[in-house]
């Protein structure tokens, strides 16, 4: 017996057995001892160390959860410090402590976590929520509370909802505030927003001398849109300076993060009410239960309502429970407490730390997994974990500060986005993150104004933009540099100017010349160079076309364009076959069919009744050629008897009376009025050819027609000037010139207004614009195109149109060439009258034709079968259609029946 003692005594002794907690491998150990490492000067320590006990009382005293096991726990301060969180939680290790609850603050986890990582001990956060906290960093780290992440992305959804695109973020200068920062930043940049100025305050102790310095150049930023996310301390000292610098009034936009909420729901500040009137707060959202109510009657019992009960406390009791429920799973499967010395383990040698009192947890490993699987209902809600250990549904209330109350605005939710309706009763629906379902209420912004502000304003910094102005060399009317000055005029910088009058706020600026004033500026290089921030914008006769628009952003266009042919015309060559040219060839062949069908449909209708168009078949195809060409002249001799033919000659006559005085028109035109011709009839011929084409220097007609249609480059002359133009064209593409010019319309149309040689062949074959470019996601761009169309409305634009660009001196003749020849599609509507009558006229007369046949087939006849009946038939038929009705037998009956009338009167008198 004394002998199994003295081995117990050498086993308790030795570091690879644990305590008495593990003495028995087939029961629950009496006690359960866990860690709590908490900021307990803080908020949300304070009020997390009063739910933390109270959950550990709530489990001791609940007999199915941990039966006839105490939970123990013993809290730590860290007053924030990683330091000081760094040596109680490896005193933790040291009282082998199956888990931690906490750490609090995401700094202390961060100094934590990477040397407790490998000691096995599962830490449960509920206030943590730095995203970069993650699974694969820190296995046994696990957050009971929401991630930023979510947290940031309900943000950049509350900042596209409005319509902003840029943010300025005030944060707290440490992996919580800056982990925090490149998450918003990943969110904004989802919705094609962004983070357009970053100022980072110094944890620890603020200066208000500090908080001044941020807020100042914060004000001189362009952006009105600005989110913090910091802590109580750094937070609050904000705002109050912000006030006192007159920033929470009209077209300010402020949005905190949760530290905010956490601050409000526990420890109201009424004497900060003032600085905080009009700003949006996210907080965690937790659903509406009956065990949540119960619970608040109970905290204000325990606080005397001296602090409130904010979203943490709730995470906080709810982690504690967690944690039960899992020991208790963990109890149930057969695991036991047990500890293994970390010097045993792990290889010490040439180790300046002193290890031998670090313990490994044997069971951490399974303890994580029944903490990964829980599946219960808490204070907060349903407590389930996804397969990235977070929360299943991440959701947020969107809170507006009115006085001294919160106004719930909406949620938002990771599944269903901007809702007014609590997002668990979102959860059993489809989804729809549709933009007409993102909904939220109305807001009192800073300064008592309920109109969404703009979200910036032009920065108030002295700073001038910089707007590149393209030094033109011909086509000066659009846009000209004085000479020896930065002073710029033309069509497109007044039209400029008018707009920035327009604006709300004063634009500062200054015109900077492009181009060496020799030749024409490359126009793309211009757009690239906003891009590298050398300009701020560009003005001028810049087209709005593919690849500069996913590069920059353009205004409304303030004058169409699209490419043209400009080609030179000649007197065209009426010649033999002028006569032709009228009618189309489709034309010609339609009418031809028509006259043949109108002879055809005529003699049919007259055939019976009307001897001339009776005869031998050869006199009657004879007599329907030249009746039905004769009508053309209406010198037809035929007289029509019966009423179907005489309505289908009367519609046809007004056809031909139609067709000839178009034809007479359109020949006289031909024959007597000047025609130009060009033997170029639009791009498709430009491109089948190989002439050379012109274009104009620095313009975007190069690329379109290389790249666009396949026109190789070595085709393709550069011209720099109106007279290169006329110079190139004069000359053609035999003598050194080209053929024809591509260009721009606006362009084009200048130059014909004094060059009357040339025409614009064929139709534009592109349709785009001229505005002015500004850096992507420029507020400017969006408020010059709103001025734009305001001097469209009110007929400035055109105004300043008619100033500079004068009206064309070649009169009539600089219109585009178009054919002088008469298609169908204007005679479409004649054609098909016709036809309609002819086809009602041949139904009637067949009907008659149908009725006398089967009052002749009753009659009845001999037949020796059913074939000679079926030949009889079709011979009586064709009797019917070939006989000659004797009109003489029609005038002696309607002569009898006039008798008979007549005899009627006489016996009457």
């Amino acid at each position: 017996m004394s002998v199994i003692c003295i081995i117990l005594l050498w086993l308790l002794s030795f570091g690879g057995v644990s305590n008495g907690l593990s003495a028995n491998a087939s029961s629950r150990p009496k006690n359960v001892s866990v860690g709590a490492i908490l900021t307990l000067d803080s908020t949300i320590g304070k009020v997390a160390k009063i739910a933390i006990e109270e959950a550990v009382k709530d489990v001791n005293a609940n007999s199915s959860v941990l039966s006839g096991t105490t939970l123990l726990i013993d809290i730590k301060n860290t007053n924030c410090s990683g330091f000081l969180g760094l040596i109680e939680a490896l005193r933790f290790m040291e009282t082998e402590r199956v888990a931690v609850i906490g750490p609090q603050s995401s700094v202390v986890a961060h100094a934590i976590l990477h040397v407790a990582n490998g000691l096995k001990t599962p830490f449960l956060s509920f206030a943590a929520t730095d995203p970069t906290l993650s699974s694969l960093q820190f296995p046994y780290f696990i957050r009971t509370t929401i991630s930023d992440l979510y947290q940031m992305m309900a943000v950049a959804e509350v900042v596209y909802y409005y319509g902003w695109k840029e943010v300025t973020v005030i944060f707290l200068d440490d992996d919580y505030g800056r982990n925090g920062l490149a998450a918003l930043d990943d969110a904004l940049a989802a919705r094609r927003c962004r983070v357009s100025y970053k100022a980072g305050i110094s944890p620890g102790d603020v200066g208000q001398n500090e908080v001044m310095d941020i807020l100042v150049n914060v004000a001189l930023m362009e952006s009105r849109v600005i989110v913090i996310h910091a802590n109580h301390a750094a937070g609050l000292s904000v705002f109050n300076v912000a006030r006192n610098l007159g920033m929470m009034g009209d077209g300010y936009v402020w949005i905190a993060t949760d530290w905010l909420a956490s601050v409000l729901d526990s420890e109201f500040p009424h004497e900060s009410t003032d600085a905080l009137h009009g700003v949006l707060v996210l907080r965690q959202h937790t659903s509406d239960s009956e065990k949540k109510r119960s619970f608040l009657t109970r905290w204000n019992q325990l606080t005397h309502s001296q602090l409130g009960l904010s979203t943490y406390a709730l995470y906080a009791y709810d982690t504690v429970w967690l944690l039960a429920q899992a020991l208790d799973s963990f109890f149930d499967q057969g695991g036991v407490i047990s500890f293994t010395n970390y010097s045993t383990s792990q290889s010490s040698a040439g180790s300046e730390l002193n290890l031998g009192a670090m313990s490994i947890f044997d069971g951490g490993p399974r303890l994580k997994e029944k903490i990964l699987q829980s599946d219960f209902v808490g204070l907060t809600g349903p407590i389930k974990f996804s397969s990235g250990k977070s929360l299943g549904f991440p959701a947020y209330e969107i809170l507006n500060i009115i006085g001294t109350s919160l106004h719930r605005i909406g949620y938002w939710s990771n599944y269903s986005g901007l809702s007014t309706v609590a997002p668990e009763s979102l959860y059993s629906r489809p989804l729809n993150r549709s933009s007409a379902k993102q909904k939220l209420r109305g807001v009192i912004w800073p300064g008592e104004s309920v109109e969404t502000p703009r979200g910036w304003v032009f920065p108030h910094n002295g700073k001038l933009l910089r707007i590149g102005v393209p030094i033109r060399v011909g086509y000066r009317e659009f846009v000209s540099q004085a000479s020896g000055t930065n002073t710029f005029k033309g069509f497109c910088i007044d039209v400029f100017i008018a707009a920035v009058d327009l604006l709300p706020y004063a634009v500062p600026y200054q015109f900077i010349p492009y181009g060496n004033g020799h030749e024409n500026p490359n126009y793309n290089q211009l757009v690239k160079l906003i891009t590298t921030g050398f300009f701020d914008g560009a003005v001028g006769d810049i087209a709005i076309v593919t690849n500069r628009t996913k590069i920059v952003d353009f205004t409304q266009p303030y004058a169409a364009s699209g490419l043209v042919v400009l080609a030179p015309v000649r007197k065209s060559n009426t010649g033999g076959w002028a006569f032709l040219r009228p009618f189309s060839l489709q034309m010609w062949g339609v009418s031809a069919a028509f006259f043949i069908l109108i002879g055809i449909v005529v003699w049919i209708l007259e055939h019976r009744t009307n001897d001339e168009f009776r005869g031998p078949p050869k006199q009657q195809l004879i007599t329907i050629l030249w009746f039905s060409l004769s009508t053309l002249f209406f010198a037809h001799r035929e007289n029509t008897v019966s009423t179907l033919g005489r309505v289908v000659l009367l519609i046809w006559l007004f056809v031909v009376l139609i067709i000839n005085s178009s034809y007479i028109a359109s020949l006289t035109s031909i024959l007597t009025v000047q025609q130009l011709h060009s033997s170029i009839k639009g791009i498709e011929s430009l491109k089948e050819g190989n002439d050379p084409i012109g274009y104009q220097t620095g313009s975007f007609a190069e690329h379109y027609l290389s790249e666009g249609i396949g026109i190789h480059s070595s085709r393709l002359k550069p011209l720099g000037s109106p007279e290169e133009y006329a110079t190139a064209l004069q000359l053609g593409p035999k003598n050194g010139g080209v053929s024809a010019v591509v260009d721009e319309r606006p362009y084009v149309e200048l130059f014909l207004s004094s060059q009357c040689k040339f025409r614009i062949i064929g139709q534009e074959f592109t349709k785009s614009g001229w505005g002015f470019a500004f850096p992507r996601d420029s507020p400017l761009s969006m408020d010059l195109s709103t001025a734009i169309l305001t001097l469209s409305e009110n007929g400035e634009l055109q105004r300043i149109h008619d100033k500079w660009l004068t009206q064309s001196t070649c009169g009539s003749d600089n219109t585009e060439l178009e054919s002088d020849r008469l298609h169908l599609d204007s005679f479409l509507g004649l054609y098909l009258l016709c036809g309609l009558a002819c086809f009602i006229a041949l139904l009637i007369y067949f009907c008659q034709v149908i009725k006398k046949f089967r009052r002749t087939a009753s009659n009845g006849y001999a037949s020796d079968g059913p074939g000679s009946l079926r030949s009889g038939h079709l011979r009586t038929l064709l009797s019917i259609i070939d006989e000659k009705s004797d009109p003489s037998k029609r005038e002696s009956k309607r002569r009898k029946l006039e008798n008979s009338s007549l005899s009627e009167s006489s016996r009457g008198i």
